[in-house]
């Protein structure tokens, strides 16, 4: 349970930081980070302990956590959606190694998949404070990648 109040403070620190002073794409992370947090756990098996097989439904979740991360990755004019974006595919892959050994002890899957998300609020935080930094030294800092 202290993990779990640990987490959303951090994440709503730095993710109501990122809504309420980064650019249009620490805003987008932030939401997509916020929606996938919120909904993980609402969508996890309730009819089997935790994390003793594979979640499908949090692997699908996470899939579409990805593909938006990537999305903002291939667009944005940053280079932080990458390291959020590379954070997530480890996740995945947490679920693709307990599709692939069941055996795998509860915690060392709950570890793959659920501790990500720390880096990943501190990343957009990160991300947030460089925009603001590049509004004041330019006045401008542009969002999107012309192509």
């Amino acid at each position: 349970m202290l993990h779990k109040l640990l987490y959303f403070g951090l994440l709503a620190l730095c993710c109501g930081y990122a809504l309420a002073r980064g650019g249009t794409p620490e805003r987008l992370g932030a939401i997509i980070l916020l929606i996938a947090s919120v909904l993980t756990p609402l969508m996890r098996s309730w009819n089997m302990a935790r994390f003793q097989g594979l979640e499908p439904s949090i692997l699908a979740l996470d899939l579409v956590a990805l593909a938006a991360f990537v999305a903002l990755a291939l667009r944005a004019n940053r280079f932080w959606p990458l390291w959020i974006a590379a954070i997530q595919l480890l996740g995945c892959t947490g679920h693709i190694a307990k599709a692939l050994n069941p055996a795998i002890d509860p915690w060392a899957y709950y570890v793959m998949v659920a501790l990500g998300g720390y880096p990943m609020c501190l990343i957009i935080a990160i991300a947030t404070r460089r925009h603001r930094r590049r509004m004041a030294e330019r006045g401008v800092d542009p969002s999107w990648n012309a192509s």
